[in-house]
């Protein structure tokens, strides 16, 4: 048993470092694509590299049962467009060096997840969990009043991986056949987006550019690598150990936007991390009691 948690907290450690280390250095290194291109690459070459393992564990009676259910066909569809606008904009904020303001819509993201759970599937709450989500739109409203504008960044990374995990949870299916499903669903949306870049002279992926076309390569294995080990991690150690360990991701975010790639922040964004800081606090000590 301890030799099973240690695995799965490993693993989990490693899918959170990837996502706030590895996988930052690696889209600032390529962020000499648009984001719009970035999201193209994610998508098709996710997708492919899914159609492989697929193969490889002989899981297309999965595969094929989803697409007969029209009604999960459809919501994979929405998940899918959701978690695209959320790879979007994150890729914008590494594009602008908002790195800072991506962090922010993780860290908040489980609080909203919290509070869309109440909502809309009735999961059961106290009022620790309640004053955590309260700090945390404390803090948003704090934002709003001092810089006159929404933190929409912050708020479309957290609003977006919210729903996305909503719907997921809805419908349950296996991480990987889900995210197939998504992937090939979006592809010919991407395919247009791609073509639209190609037509005006905005691509950097082509077969004149093959070094370049090979770094673009990586993102598909830069976005399977952490959710196969994040989701091998949970299944080992449970949904509360793996969400409180998920929380390196926004806090390596945080570290490198701030002491390795020069953003700066405020005393008014400060304070907003302090709120939230406190709310999530708050929030990993109710799911260690659970």
């Amino acid at each position: 048993m301890k030799k099973k948690y240690l695995d799965g907290s490993l693993l989990a450690i490693g899918a959170s470092l990837w996502w706030g280390v590895i996988g930052v250095i690696y889209f600032k290194f390529v962020s000499f694509a648009s984001p719009v291109e970035l999201v193209v690459h994610r998508t098709i070459w996710t997708a492919l590299l899914l159609i492989i393992t697929t193969f490889l564990f002989s899981k297309w009676n999965v595969f094929l049962n989803v697409l007969k259910n029209t009604k999960k066909t459809i919501l994979l569809f929405v998940s899918g467009f959701l978690v695209m606008i959320n790879w979007l904009t994150w890729l914008y904020a590494i594009s602008i060096d908002k790195l800072v303001d991506a962090s922010f819509g993780y860290y908040i993201f489980p609080l909203f997840s919290v509070f869309f759970g109440i909502v809309f599937l009735k999961e059961s709450y106290n009022r620790n969990k309640v004053f955590a989500v309260i700090l945390v739109f404390i803090s948003i409203i704090y934002l709003i009043i001092q810089y006159k504008t929404l933190p929409w960044i912050g708020l479309t990374v957290a609003i977006t991986f919210s729903v996305y995990g909503l719907i997921r949870k809805k419908i349950n299916i296996d991480s990987d056949i889900a995210l197939l499903v998504e992937t090939l669903l979006l592809s010919p949306i991407v395919i247009i987006a791609f073509l639209y870049l190609i037509k005006f002279n905005l691509n950097v992926f082509s077969f004149n550019e093959i070094k370049l076309s090979f770094y673009l390569f990586w993102a598909g294995p830069m976005t399977l690598i952490p959710l196969y080990l994040y989701t091998k991690g949970l299944q080992l150690i449970g949904i509360g150990p793996a969400s409180m360990i998920f929380f390196a991701a926004p806090t390596s975010q945080f570290l490198l936007g701030t002491l390795v790639y020069g953003e700066t922040i405020d005393v008014h964004k400060l304070i907003s991390f302090i709120f939230v800081w406190i709310a999530v606090f708050i929030y990993l000590n109710e799911t260690r009691k659970e």
